[in-house]
């Protein structure tokens, strides 16, 4: 079967049967979960800070989900409004927005801590018109151009993506270095057909050495169904600290809901709940 992205434009593609159907198919929830908690991995983000993050191609909010699990408050930008619409109705937690990333971002200059995006980049390197503003080298500059405009210095851009050949790789990188990103290409498992994923992992300013480093791909040689042996391994490894403890959750506090209230005015957003000397207790189970 031909690629979605050589079928039709995203936002003729996804229409309201599509957009329903790929929601609700189990396979596309685990693979955008998956992707997401990876991208997130390199995003590398400071722990139990509150950060604000901008979803690039949202979709219906599966990755939104998972922002939303990992106390990240994020805004999501679409071309397809029947996927906002099933977003909608899912009754997501972030700020959705109907936009061709191809024609660029309208929002601050550094409204975002890093953004993510899963398996949407692709997306940009096919010509709806012969017109030279719908070339992709033109969309994927305006693309960039205005992305890092709208990270905050330092911060990183971590998309997920599925390239057709290695001079689509050159290409978005070159684009995205002409346009002030610092960075590379990780790919995961790079020995197996079936596992093998391309993130591109862009910086923006510098923030020491370690900022500067391009992650390390994860490898692994024996696949079942699709999956790479000892994922599950890998995935409690995560969840643990230098020392091999495991790491505890997320402590919601008072201190870490102050941060993010104040983070949510900062953005702009309407009807923050005022601080009280409740702020943060825990509520008694209800029996």
């Amino acid at each position: 079967m031909s690629r979605p992205e050589l079928q039709a434009p995203p936002e003729i593609y996804y229409g309201d049967t599509e957009a329903k159907k790929y929601t609700k198919n189990t396979r596309n929830q685990q693979i955008q979960a998956d992707m997401t908690y990876r991208a997130l991995e390199l995003l590398n983000l400071p722990p139990d800070e509150p950060a604000f993050l901008l979803d690039i191609g949202c979709g219906s909010g599966l990755s939104g989900e998972i922002l939303d699990e990992e106390g990240y408050l994020w805004a999501g930008v679409d071309i397809a409004p029947s996927m906002l619409e099933v977003a909608l109705e899912r009754e997501v937690e972030g700020d959705l927005f109907l936009q061709d990333i191809g024609q660029g971002f309208g929002f601050r200059p550094g409204s975002f801590d890093g953004a993510i995006s899963i398996s949407v980049l692709q997306w940009l390197l096919n010509a709806e018109t012969s017109h030279p503003t719908s070339s992709p080298p033109h969309r994927l500059n305006r693309f960039f151009t205005t992305l890092h405009s709208a990270l905050r210095n330092p911060s990183r851009a971590v998309f997920q993506f599925y390239p057709s050949s290695d001079d689509q790789i050159q290409l978005i990188t070159s684009i995205a270095q002409k346009a002030g990103f610092g960075g590379g290409v990780v790919v995961d498992y790079p020995n197996s057909n079936k596992a093998r994923k391309v993130f591109l992992c862009l910086y923006v300013g510098g923030g020491g050495g370690q900022q500067q480093q391009i992650p390390q791909g994860l490898d692994g040689d024996v696949v079942e169904d699709g999956k790479v042996r000892f994922e599950k391994r890998r995935a409690r490894d995560l969840r643990k600290d230098k020392n091999g403890k495991r790491k505890s959750q997320k402590v919601i506090d008072r201190d870490w809901i102050l941060r993010k209230k104040e983070l949510y005015r900062k953005r702009g957003k309407e009807s923050v709940p005022r601080d009280s000397k409740f702020t943060g207790r825990k509520r008694k189970p209800v029996f």
